[in-house]
């Protein structure tokens, strides 16, 4: 209940103040330009949101403030956290936007080009964009002598600190957004060849990423160094989210390296297959993949380092082997598509090739051609280069090995190839039985039955090979699987302690159901066995009331609950305390799991997504350059 009403009242505060600072902003804007842009209409409308929006935000921050004074749950909440931080960035990151908007239209006029050519801000004045620094800041000031207050206050700063993490890499990953893009614009424009067709790149490209660079690299610099200096804290050093942000940033640069380098491969094939490509044409089809591969694929081995030194840091070999298995497999899945895609290509090429004599090597059969070497050339090797480690890893017989063939990660990765080969089996499968029934039906063969029939058969045979190869590997992970656990569970024993009402009965019967090889031995709990055990299974009224030996045993103790004698079994000190409260008022007792940082996991949902989104854009970015589109 608290956490519902605690988020109504953060969020209308946080809607309120934006629309009070934009108000503000807008009434200032009017008020400079004498009403002329916008008018009456924009002087108004300014007036309306600062006159709506003022008291809405004073009703529902006060109520914050004041609640959060007298209750120490309320000052350390997550959601609070969320919304100081997340005023932060909604103020910041406009001071941010307006400050390049300044710097861009300043590089733009002094490169004596028009002002609408900028990146950001063409169309404004420097008084529109002091006056969003000045609103966005007076805010951002505020807000941030809050939280500092709340950092001396507050004793539980487990929230705080993951939310604050949070922030950090948001603005991190905004700093380098902006570098990449800038480098990238700058090296588009040194890979251009001019031409005679207007409206083509021009100076304001160069201009726009150096502008991108002097206010995005200062910010990344300082927040990648405010993360780094962090790490002397145990949490910052083994954050899930540090370990989610290197990967996404490690893998979405080599993705996209991978991608330009396709697409520059087959440029040079086909200058080597003989199609006729100026050096104007070469450098406008190889431009756009270098200008981003350059920049990702810096990003690619800088963050991919430190993506190592966090994965080395854990000092277990077992769980290295488990966080890097997810880079390698999703290369290694990347990797097998392409090769695919290549070899089809040129089983196709081939088939064409035989089945019409007469056909000319023209520049569609070219660039079939240098396609399908292009995949082989770059997805072969990647393929090799990630695949053949795994493999053996699982091949191994020690326990990296056994942990590797059971990991999720593999099986995710090999159902997923057997999905889509048998889907894309099954559907040239009926491709092929229906080219077969129209000549039955029909009695007569189309002109190009032959090389129809011929590629639908070799599309089946790929599909195929990778079936019966990535099945193989399956049914042995499973039969060395077998064979690693029945050893080890041959050699374990448990000790059943029998206390009554089929308890014995229902543990081993759960025990035959898992195909379970353990040596059990049933004993009574008044008695002490003789022999070594590793584990006992007793149930909660034998734990109670346990007798000396059972007590002092030194192997693991694993206790079934039951509603006997009363007993009510809580995770820890917050859950009893929630019983009491539930015994006291007449209640049935309901065990729940503290949802007082709930709202860390939704923090890092949209942290997540946010990090997708950045992925997204660089991969969108780097095929729109490789493309033309």
């Amino acid at each position: 209940m608290k956490s519902i009403r605690r988020l109504y009242f953060y969020l209308v505060a946080f809607i309120s103040i934006e629309v009070v600072v934009w108000g503000l902003v807008g009434l200032l804007r009017s008020i400079v330009n004498n009403t002329i842009s916008g008018g009456a209409d924009a002087l108004a409308q300014a007036l309306a949101l600062i006159l709506v929006g003022v008291p809405i935000f004073l009703i529902h921050w006060l109520w914050a403030q004041r609640v959060s004074a007298r209750d120490p749950e309320e000052r350390s909440a997550t959601l609070r956290a969320v919304f100081l931080y997340g005023i932060l960035l909604a103020t910041l990151i406009p001071v941010v936007q307006n400050v390049l908007a300044f710097i861009n239209r300043s590089f733009i006029e002094i490169a004596r080009v028009d002002t609408f050519r900028a990146l950001v801000g063409g169309s404004q004045t420097i008084a529109d964009n002091l006056i969003a620094i000045l609103m966005n800041g007076i805010v951002a000031a505020y807000f941030w002598t809050i939280l500092r207050g709340e950092w001396a206050t507050v004793t539980d700063r487990e929230n705080f600190s993951e939310v604050r993490r949070l922030y950090r890499y948001i603005w991190m990953l905004y700093g380098l957004l902006m570098t990449v893009f800038g480098a990238q614009q700058i090296l588009r424009y040194l890979f251009y060849v001019p031409g005679d067709v207007l409206g083509e790149l021009g100076r304001e490209v160069v201009v726009n990423g150096v502008a991108l660079l002097v206010v995005g690299t200062p910010i990344w610099v300082y927040s990648w160094r405010v993360l780094q200096d962090s790490l002397s804290d145990p949490a910052e050093q083994g954050s899930n989210l540090r370990f989610g942000i290197l990967y996404v940033l490690a893998l979405g640069g080599v993705i996209t390296v991978i991608t330009a380098a396709w697409s520059i491969v087959n440029t040079i094939l086909l200058l080597l297959l003989g199609q006729d490509l100026t050096f104007r044409d070469v450098m406008q089809r190889i431009g756009g993949p270098i200008s981003i591969a350059i920049p990702l694929g810096a990003v690619w081995a800088y963050y991919g380092y430190w993506l190592n030194r966090h994965i080395e840091a854990t000092g277990d070999a077992v769980r290295q082997a488990g966080m890097r298995r997810l880079y390698n497999y999703i290369l290694s899945f990347i990797g097998l598509v392409v090769s695919f895609v290549g070899v089809a290509l040129l089983f196709s090429f081939t088939i064409d090739m035989l089945t019409d004599s007469g056909m000319a090597l023209n520049d569609v059969f070219r660039s079939r051609l240098a396609s399908s070497i292009s995949s082989l050339i770059v997805g072969l090797p990647l393929w090799l280069w990630t695949w053949r480690p795994m493999q053996a890893e699982a091949l191994r017989t020690d326990e990296i090995g056994d942990h590797a063939r059971r990991s999720m990660v593999r099986k995710m990765y090999l159902y997923l190839v057997l999905f889509v080969s048998v889907i894309g089996g099954m559907a040239t499968a009926v491709g092929l039985v229906y080219q077969l029934i129209i000549v039955v039906l029909e009695g007569v063969t189309s002109s190009n039955f032959a090389n129809t029939l011929l590629n639908l058969v070799q599309l089946l045979f790929l599909f195929g090979v990778v079936l019966i190869y990535h099945l193989n590997v399956l049914r042995t992970d499973g039969v060395s699987t077998g064979e690693a656990l029945s050893e080890k569970q041959s050699g374990y024993s448990v000790l059943i302690l029998d206390a009554g009402n089929g308890f014995v009965e229902s543990v081993k019967a759960a025990l035959v159901k898992l195909g379970s090889n353990v040596q059990v031995t049933v004993a009574n709990p008044s008695e002490s066995p003789q022999g070594n055990f590793n584990a006992i299974v007793l149930n909660g009224s034998t734990a109670v009331n346990a007798p000396e030996w059972i007590r002092s045993f030194g192997g693991n103790k694993i206790i079934v609950q039951n509603e006997a004698q009363n007993l009510v079994w809580t995770g820890d000190a917050a859950q009893a305390a929630q019983s009491v409260q539930q015994l006291a008022e007449g209640e049935e007792i309901h065990i729940q799991k503290p949802s007082r940082s709930g709202w860390i996991y939704v923090v890092y949902v949209f942290a997540a997504l946010f990090a997708l989104q950045l992925l997204f854009i660089l991969l969108v970015v780097g095929i729109s350059l490789i493309t033309g589109f």
